[in-house]
Formats: C-alpha cells, structure tokens, sequence
C-alpha cells in the first residue's frame, strides 16, 4: 500500500466517500496536505484527514478503508504513515477519535493509543453515542 497526499485530481473519489466536506475544505486539504489518500496497485482503497488543534496537536479527523479492503492492515499502516509524518513535523502526541458503538476503538487500543476522555451531544443537532477519543505520544 502507498499513502499520498490528496490532490485536486482525487476529489471525485474524496468526495463520494467524505459526506462532510464541500468545495472549499477540499481544496483546503489540498493546500495544507492535511488529507492522504491510500493506494493499493493503482486503486484508491481509502482515505484519511487530520486538523491541527490548539495549533500544536494533530487530530485525525476521518480515516476510512474500503470494505473489500478492512481487516487486512491497511488502515494499521496508514496510521502509521500518518503518526511518521506527525513526528517528522515536530509534533509530540496526536488524537484520534470514534463513537464509543464503533469497533475502530480496538484497533486505536492496539496500535498504542489510549482512551482520554469523551463527549457526550446528546440534545443537539449533533446528538451521536459517545465519541471516545485516544491519545498517542509520539
């Protein structure tokens, strides 16, 4: 598997699996190479995008696999790619998160990450189960 940066030409792909992002947070993904794509032989399988928090802390915003691609260490070693160029560009620690009825909390646990709090919206326009949130030290 190769991981690149998004470009202009893999907004097609992006924004048929990425529901939250429009024209502008896409191309600003672009500018900032916030945002990977995964390859395997030629074919996108997934993508990844991060922000920084608090101008200091890289949070992983999204990370998605393909299914006939899941289980098979893909999102593991895009992960790993992305926690590398986390440390390469200085950072200390990165954040990670999903909903506490999601099985991506097992992976997060195993590759070193490890629970630091959560958020609860319920009663709000964004009212999901928990969202469980993992800390790494680089």
């Amino acid at each position: 598997m190769i991981v690149k940066y998004m470009g202009i030409q893999d907004k097609d792909f992006v924004m048929s699996i990425d529901t939250h992002v429009n024209d502008i947070g896409y191309n600003n993904r672009v500018y900032t190479k916030t945002g990977y794509i995964m390859w395997e032989k030629d074919v996108p399988i997934g993508l990844m995008h991060y922000s920084i928090l608090w101008d200091n802390l890289p949070f992983l915003n999204f990370i998605f696999v393909d299914t006939k691609y899941r289980n098979k260490g893909f999102a593991s070693q895009a992960l790993a790619f992305w926690e590398n160029d986390m440390k390469q560009q200085g950072y200390k620690m990165t954040l990670i998160s999903t909903q506490v009825d999601e099985e991506a909390q097992h992976l997060y646990r195993k590759l070193g990450y490890v629970d630091c709090g959560g958020l609860i919206f319920n009663h709000t326009p964004f009212e999901q189960p928990m969202e469980l949130f993992f800390r790494k030290v680089l």
